[in-house]
């Protein structure tokens, strides 16, 4: 593609973004479902594009530019060693604690990179569903029975799921690793350990950024560092700066033309650490844009991942903001449907549980507050271990992303699967604790 039609691209994408993020709802209360829509979309504008998916975007677009191949195949590839391959997707993908969006560039990253689907679909659902905060606060909130089973719940199922995907689809997982075997093992740019550390720096950001509020009044691990989120992302962007202009060759200055921006942003004219960070972003955009060799090449393949999922995503926001609408208020379908359909255990209740956590969107978190008003209306512990098990890992949003990565018929599987492991796990679980 010609300069002129990424700017065009890029000029496309900022209007959309702009859009949905200063709407005025106020003028669309009288719009219903039309208007819950454009709410979760402004919603997820304002809450997760800048803070979840750009630094997602930067993250995967740093794995195809400075990530060898034989690093991902000897750890996550189609031939890797299976015990190896999906501890490693498992670990790393709770570690993260994303959302089931801010996952996928992450995931288009190793899958592209050369991963075996096994393990790329275990890290896919792993992302989302093992989040140690999540499985905490459902224990606080629904009961510690019902945290015990989503955390054992959502380990296997990344597991169990990764397998399977491996099995169904294994004559090209066959040919994959004939195709890998013969590809030369290249060069690497600088050490392991180097390569290692900047990405620590990178998750870290991304975690500490994300970390939520545990609610008023808690105390502990998660809130203490939910209180010191903003120094703790301030530590790791520094270091990541210190090893962008050590290792990787950008420019000393750019890095303190970034820090002093941030500075003064924050402690001379008063901002947020919120728009502080979204200043240090765009400016460390522009510093790559002016840069060559490998962190050009960086940005242009975290730009390349975000044209295509960006567009997608904010359609299946749309959509499911439509039909479900957003929490404590309602879409096309009624709330007071599927209160209905959850209650007690039957098969029918976890099936419906599981299609609709599938095709929900759930921002980190928010998925317990929304079981527990239903839980409160009459919905069945089973139901509410198959929403939870399904819901987080599973929208149409990611659906839609996915099935571009990997294809309708490899995305129906896993979909397929993730629904009915989900729907099962709540039947059993409801019949011994319901």
């Amino acid at each position: 593609m010609t300069l002129k039609t990424e700017y065009k691209a890029l000029t496309a994408i900022a209007a959309l973004f702009c859009l949905f993020y200063f709407v005025p709802l106020a003028f669309t209360g009288g719009w219903g479902s039309a208007g819950e829509a454009l709410r979760l979309a402004q919603w997820y504008a304002r809450e997760h594009v800048l803070t979840c998916l750009i630094p997602a975007f930067f993250i995967a677009g740093a794995i195809a530019v400075f990530v060898s191949k034989a690093s991902v195949m000897r750890y996550l590839g189609a031939g890797a060693n299976k015990v190896v391959a999906y501890s490693v997707a498992s670990v790393s993908g709770s570690i993260l604690a994303v959302c089931s969006c801010t996952v996928l560039p992450l995931f288009a990253g190793i899958y592209r990179m050369g991963a075996g689907l096994g393990p790329a679909t275990a890290f896919l659902y792993s992302g989302p569903a093992i989040n140690v905060l999540a499985i905490v606060l459902t224990a606080r909130v629904l009961g510690f029975e019902l945290g015990v089973a989503r955390a054992v719940g959502a380990v296997l199922f990344a597991v169990l799921i990764g397998l399977i995907m491996q099995l169904i689809f294994r004559r090209e997982e066959e040919e994959k690793v004939q195709a890998q075997a013969q590809l030369p093992v290249p060069d690497a740019p600088r050490p392991l350990w180097q390569t290692a550390l900047y990405f620590v720096a990178m998750v870290a950001i991304l975690v500490f950024v994300n970390w939520a509020n545990p609610g008023e009044g808690a105390s502990g691990f998660f809130a203490a560092v939910f209180q010191e989120k903003w120094v703790l992302t301030a530590v790791f962007a520094t270091a990541l700066g210190l090893m962008l202009a050590a290792w990787f060759g950008l420019k000393w200055w750019k890095i303190l033309l970034i820090a002093g921006h941030t500075l003064m942003l924050i402690y001379v004219f008063g901002t947020s650490a919120y728009l502080a960070f979204v200043a240090a972003e765009l400016i460390f955009i522009v510093a790559l844009l002016r840069s060559g060799g490998e962190l050009l090449e960086w940005l242009k393949e975290s730009w390349a991942l975000a044209k295509q999922i960006i567009p997608l995503l904010f359609i299946g926001v749309l959509v499911a903001g439509l039909l479900l609408g957003t929490p404590g208020s309602r879409g096309l379908i009624p709330p007071a449907w599927i209160a209905w359909a959850l209650g007690g255990n039957s098969l029918w209740a976890n099936l419906f549980a599981a299609v609709a956590g599938a095709f929900m969107y759930f921002a980190t978190l928010t998925e317990v507050p929304i079981v527990e008003g239903l839980m409160a209306g009459g919905m069945g512990k089973g139901p509410a271990l198959a929403l939870l098990l399904a819901g987080p890992a599973l929208s149409l949003p990611n659906m839609l992303v996915i099935a571009k990565v990997m294809g309708w018929k490899k995305t129906g599987v896993f979909v397929g699967l993730v629904v009915v492991m989900a729907t099962i796990s709540g039947l059993v679980f409801g019949q011994l604790f319901g």
